[in-house]
């Protein structure tokens, strides 16, 4: 078997548009998956303007449109005063996306095959060996025994990436003294298409609309001392989350009675990577600038980066252009994500003023809050890298 110019090691979203951004500029790559199946993993997915003009370009835009909910707004809402409103960012002008993580990943998967896109399940890497000194391909060893080389290799292998250690060494997590519930549960269809963020102290919930409606996907996250495991696949018994959140409002206690699965993770930081490429290797989403949840930018940053990657392989550019052209950005959104966990978490006196300014801001000036983030939502890298 001939081996491809470039191997992808991980079929998520960073890996999948990655494939596809290459398949789009006619360069042939090959996908390799761990798990035997692309399973129905995570839940909700919010893919803001900057994300959107990516698939767009990718030729995905009508079937982001017939699997999403295009959402109305984000609301930010006290959720132990009876649910009262603070702050409504309006979304109607921008093209902002609700989505199940599985909906994007299978349409992703089905667009790179149809591009040519060889996908291999199964698959996993043990080890990333670069010819740094040799200048050898890039050779991955798998877990079967076999081992694959590649000219260029890119690393979509998330959290533990063994392409970011092959680069930068090994990394230590830390523990943010946050974990994380995930859980869906039925709804009845018609309902607003906002993505509702209920702040206490200690802890927030976000809950929004994904499969036309007909499901609410909830991300509950509060503070604790210690942890473990990493990870989103650890099951977790619905009555602890359901203590968690004990003091919240009746609509998000009557949503929390209803879960009766869920699942749990602890959220730890590590740094951008400080090198996002070497000889016959690249990373590109988690695997080199991993992001806590509290901006929804993780699957929009990864579609970027493989727009960008994709951009500058095939016009033959150094690579050191992709890492120049993604490294601050993503180092901003890492800070402005971690800071927002601190602003949905306020207590004490902190919290009745920040509350009053939100209601004050939302009162006289609605654009406001929503034009904090136009260097977020408005950066378009399809423009930047045509």
């Amino acid at each position: 078997m001939a081996e491809p110019h470039v191997l992808v090691v991980g079929a998520g979203i960073a890996g999948l548009a990655v494939g596809l951004a290459l398949a789009r500029r006619g360069i042939a790559c090959e996908i390799l998956e761990q798990a035997a199946a692309l399973e129905d993993l995570g839940a909700g997915v919010q893919i803001s303007p900057n994300g959107f003009c990516v698939l767009a370009a990718l030729g995905l835009g009508d079937a982001l449109a017939r699997s999403g909910t295009r959402a109305e707004a984000v609301c930010l809402i006290d959720g132990l005063r009876g649910g009262a409103p603070l702050a409504r960012l309006d979304l109607t002008a921008s093209p902002y996306w609700l989505i199940h993580r599985a909906d994007l990943v299978d349409l992703l998967a089905q667009a790179a095959r149809d591009a040519g896109v060889v996908i291999r399940l199964g698959q996993r890497v043990t080890g990333v060996t670069t010819g740094v000194t040799t200048g050898a391909p890039t050779r991955l060893a798998l877990a079967d025994g076999t081992s694959r080389t590649a000219a260029l290799v890119i690393g979509a292998d998330g959290l533990h990436s063994r392409a970011h250690a092959a680069l930068n060494g090994p990394v230590t997590a830390e523990f943010t003294h946050h974990v994380a519930w995930r859980a869906t549960l039925p709804m009845v269809p018609g309902g607003r298409a906002e993505a509702r963020v209920f702040m206490g102290p200690g802890r927030h919930l976000v809950s929004y609309p994904v499969r036309g409606g007909t499901l609410r996907n909830i991300v509950a996250v509060a503070e604790r001392e210690s942890w473990t495991a990493e990870g989103w696949s650890h099951s977790a018994d619905p009555a602890e989350l359901r203590r968690a959140f004990a003091s919240f409002c009746p609509k998000v206690r009557h949503w929390l009675d209803q879960v009766d699965a869920t699942m749990i993770w602890g959220l730890h930081a590590r740094p951008v990577a400080q090198h996002w490429h070497g000889p016959g290797l690249a990373l590109l989403g988690d695997a080199a600038h991993p992001t806590l949840p509290f901006l929804a930018q993780g699957a929009n940053m990864a579609l970027e980066d493989a727009w960008v990657l994709a951009s500058v392989i095939a016009g033959g550019q150094p690579m050191a252009t992709y890492q120049q052209a993604r490294r601050a950005r993503t180092r901003r959104i890492v800070a402005a994500a971690a800071a927002n966990g601190g602003a949905y978490h306020l207590s004490g006196l902190g919290r009745p003023l920040a509350h009053l300014a939100l209601r004050l801001v939302n009162a006289t000036a609605p654009g406001l809050m929503l034009r904090r983030y136009t260097w977020v939502y408005h950066h378009d890298v399809t423009r930047d890298f045509p």
